[in-house]
């Protein structure tokens, strides 16, 4: 706890350092003047005026400094909530902008790892479920009801001692109220798995790209068990930890809420009876212990609370100090000369079959190669090695004689243009799409729309309403355009026209457009990459005729490589795949 709660507050002192002392002043000038000026201090001198002779004048004089304090308190409480309110925005703007730079940072493989996902949301729900706001608050009360407690306790001292005796019940109520605390962050995690299964049943639903299958398959009932046994898993969970934390409860409240009060009123009614208290010290005591065991009470139950919320921080701080396997450079890429696999063999985590077993091939400046094969002999495994998603186990990938891992991933990327055949486009304008950033300028718009003059998806676009300021999915807006497989495909593709490459990296560039549109890509194609080095991954093999040299991988191994005609004559795994792909169109 010490630990987290220490983490915590660096970070808020990192992100925005007045919010914390502007929650103490908060909460110490409501809390303190709440609890021991008002219902202490003034209401002993107010007795004290009335029983033991005091006159009109020291009562007013007593209830206008009661006043004063009293409006000065209500001001710093109500200045200090206003500028914690604003003040809490910015916090959490600061903590998603670090939990998403983290998350982008990540490696490819944390996002195929369902326990970096349970992290990852674990660390979220800090920002979510407003625990951050909830650690300044209690630990600004927490500090707070030990100052306000130290009054009350060197006020009840000065009465009678004894009357402390009554107090041990706090401090068993008290680490009732930690335990308590404990099953509940185990009962949190434990039900984090099935909320990710509900949280994913009910996403999809609702999303466009499962709506067809949805409907005319049985998949929607496979969808509901899940559902269903997810929330019956949470249920069984719930009922586990909550009997638990009921019966705690009830002793916690009896011991912190009950034996004090009682046993305060029973001690100083003896003392009233036996004349060794006053009456105004009876009130005021009886007042005082009330206060000073809510004190106590709160002091235990922000303990508790802060201790959880404090376990929630470490999944923050597990989450943030995860440092990705795949490590930039400091090498900047200059213009492709050579890329080189030299013996790579790669393994993807938990996978017990390599996807690639020591390729070594090399394609030089302004060569065209197409790498070729059946679905899972490696191919896409070869770019996410390439653009350095993923390290190789054995090996090493050369880019102009210097192996990857020395040059700053950024600067590679940069020189490589992609097209991936899982391609994604955004809620956001075409333009957007396209340039992969804001569109503010002429220039940018004349960039955007020859990138999509190139990729085959400038007449469907100028159609649109607001033609490429028009955006993609209803999402967000109902006079969004929903664009077909093959039109969003040349959307995904125009992005990298729209920006200057050495390398394309063309992964199945044209599986979902029909053959005429496929044609009139690989002539933009042809046309914007050249004097340019082209890769070409793909199992449909229009594609390899156009190359240089051709590579054939079977089974994460190259089994053939060379040009189409010398592939054709060997008569061996190319030319049956070519035959039988021809075969169709005869």
């Amino acid at each position: 706890m010490v630990k987290n709660t220490l983490y915590a507050l660096k970070l808020l002192m990192t992100t925005v350092p007045t919010f914390l002392p502007l929650a103490f002043v908060s909460n110490f000038a409501f809390w303190f003047f709440t609890s021991y000026v008002q219902q202490v201090l003034f209401l002993k001198k107010m007795l004290e005026a009335l029983t033991d002779g005091g006159t009109y004048r020291d009562y007013m004089s007593v209830l206008l400094l009661f006043c004063a304090g009293g409006l000065a308190a209500k001001f710093f409480d109500s200045f200090g909530d206003y500028v914690t309110m604003t003040g809490e925005k910015s916090v959490y703007k600061k903590l998603n902008e670090k939990i998403f730079k983290k998350a982008s940072s990540a490696d490819i493989e944390c996002f195929e790892n369902p326990e970096f996902y349970d992290v990852y949301k674990r660390a979220t729900e800090v920002v979510t479920n407003s625990y951050y706001s909830q650690f300044v608050y209690l630990f600004a009360e927490l500090v707070t009801n030990v100052v306000t407690a130290v009054f009350l306790i060197v006020y009840v001292s000065t009465v009678d001692t004894k009357i402390f005796v009554v107090l041990i019940a706090c401090t068993a109520s008290f680490l009732i109220e930690m335990s308590c605390r404990k099953l509940t962050f185990e009962r949190e995690n434990a039900m984090t798995l099935n909320r990710r299964k509900k949280a994913y049943v009910q996403r999809v639903v609702f999303l466009r790209d499962y709506a067809k299958d949805l409907r005319t398959s049985g998949i929607y009932g496979v969808m509901e068990k899940n559902l269903y046994d997810a929330t019956e898993s949470n249920r069984e969970i719930i009922t586990k930890y909550g009997k638990k934390i009921a019966f705690r409860r009830v002793v916690s409240q009896l011991l912190g809420d009950g034996l004090p009060v009682a046993g305060t009123f029973v001690y100083a009614s003896y003392g009233l009876i036996t004349k060794t208290l006053k009456i105004a010290d009876f009130s005021v005591l009886m007042t005082a212990m009330t206060s000073l065991k809510n004190m106590i009470f709160r002091f235990g139950s922000d303990f508790s609370e802060l201790s959880l919320i404090s376990l929630y921080f470490s999944n923050f701080r597990k989450f943030m100090n995860y440092e990705p396997k795949v490590v930039s450079g400091g090498k900047k890429a200059e213009k492709i000369e050579s890329v080189e696999f030299k013996n790579v063999t790669f393994t993807y985590p938990g996978a017990k079959k390599p996807s690639l077993k020591n390729i070594s091939l090399k394609i030089t400046d302004e060569e065209t190669v197409a790498i070729v094969g059946k679905n899972g002999a490696g191919k896409s495994t070869f770019v996410k090695l390439l653009l350095r998603f993923y390290d190789p186990d054995e090996g090493e990938i050369l880019y102009n004689g210097v192996n990857v891992k020395e040059y700053d991933i950024v600067s590679l990327r940069q020189r490589i243009g992609t097209v991936f055949q899982d391609y994604k486009v955004f809620a956001l304008t075409v333009n957007e799409n396209v340039l992969c950033r804001e569109c503010e300028t002429d220039e940018d718009k004349t960039a955007s729309e020859q990138a999509l003059k190139n990729s085959g998806a400038y007449d469907k676009i100028k159609t649109l309403p607001k033609g490429a300021e028009t955006v993609l999915t209803k999402e967000f807006d109902t006079e969004g355009a929903s664009l077909s497989g093959g039109e969003q495909q040349k959307v995904a593709a125009a992005r990298m026209f729209a920006h200057s490459f050495d390398i394309a990296v063309l992964d199945e560039p044209s599986s979902a457009l029909d053959p005429i549109a496929e044609y009139k890509m690989y002539e933009s194609l042809i046309a914007a990459t050249e004097h340019k080095t082209v890769i070409y991954i793909s199992h449909r093999l229009s594609s390899a005729v156009l190359s240089d040299k051709i590579y054939v991988f079977d089974g994460g191994e190259i089994a053939e490589s060379g040009t189409h005609d010398e592939l054709m004559s060997k008569n061996g795994v190319y030319a049956e795949m070519f035959n039988m792909q021809a075969s169709s169109y005869k």
